[in-house]
């Protein structure tokens, strides 16, 4: 993994970056447009995205379009189902993280953490600084530190509003071999899988749960997610467990579009969600 440094001034530029394609992109700007914009010149972009993404900028300005976000929608649909049918998304097992995942009781979730151990980190990740906590059994939430909404102190109380009963212990040690199991697609083994832990409510385990089923590299909607856990009128209460995952990029909530293709809201920002989706077609694209 790149160091911290690296990883977090990389982010920021391609932060800047999607800002810019994100009201610019009907007009295709040129990479020299877009260089200007972030004030970096055109060769610094281009060996940043090749190292980043491992996309050319021109593909990285295709990626995260909207008009790609519906190609994702219309080839994720059909691998959806296919998906469902198996039990695991079987088009992409290359691209998987080999998640295994389990759910805490619900006496424990209502005793709203109380009694268990959080150990958590601050580590370096594509999408910028991360804190990683987890518990004996395994992940249990992925956030992220903007130094713009209050750094690491505001992604920490984001997530101990989540479990205010549990005692929360800084050990980057502990949570460090997480970091480097989420973002290395190198390390990404079905022999080694990542074992994470969901703690919510019934119903919202079982959006989480639906979450995972999704393509690496696709996308799907809310009201797909409610058909597929059998209510089909729940879209608006889908959208909030959405929004509520703790663990996000491993449960990949930022694959979920509205209807249309559109981004719609996510807990950490649309332009993060924006260089998830152009992160992992970088993926797809160098294998």
């Amino acid at each position: 993994m790149p160091s911290g440094r690296a990883t977090l001034t990389d982010y920021e530029t391609v932060r800047r970056m999607i800002e810019f394609i994100s009201t610019e992109y009907r007009s295709q700007p040129s990479l020299a447009e877009i260089a200007e914009a972030v004030g970096r010149s055109e060769e610094t972009l281009t060996t940043l995205l090749k190292r980043w993404a491992g996309l050319t900028p021109k593909a990285f300005l295709q990626a995260v379009t909207l008009d790609h976000a519906r190609r994702l929608l219309d080839d994720g649909a059909s691998l959806l189902d296919a998906a469902y049918e198996v039990g695991f998304s079987g088009p992409s097992r290359l691209h998987d993280l080999f998640v295994k995942h389990e759910a805490v009781s619900p006496g424990d979730y209502k005793a709203r953490g109380q009694g268990i151990d959080l150990f958590y980190g601050y580590h370096p990740t594509p999408f910028g600084l991360a804190i990683v906590v987890a518990t004996e059994r395994g992940l249990a939430g992925i956030g992220f530190a903007d130094p713009t909404d209050g750094g690491e102190a505001t992604a920490l109380e984001d997530m101990r509003r989540r479990w205010p009963r549990a005692r929360f212990i800084a050990d980057a040690p502990r949570t460090l071999p997480f970091a480097r199991r989420i973002f290395e697609p190198s390390r990404w083994q079905e022999e080694r899988p990542l074992k994470i832990v969901l703690i919510g409510t019934d119903f919202e385990i079982r959006v989480w749960q639906s979450l995972l089923e999704i393509p690496f590299g696709r996308a799907t909607t809310y009201s797909t997610i409610a058909d597929k856990i059998g209510v089909p009128k729940a879209a608006r209460a889908v959208g909030a467990a959405v929004g509520r995952n703790p663990v996000s990029f491993v449960v990949p909530c930022h694959r979920v579009l509205g209807k249309s293709g559109a981004l719609t809201g996510y807990h950490w920002g649309i332009t993060r969600k924006r260089a998830m989706l152009g992160w992992e077609s970088g993926v797809l694209a160098r294998d």
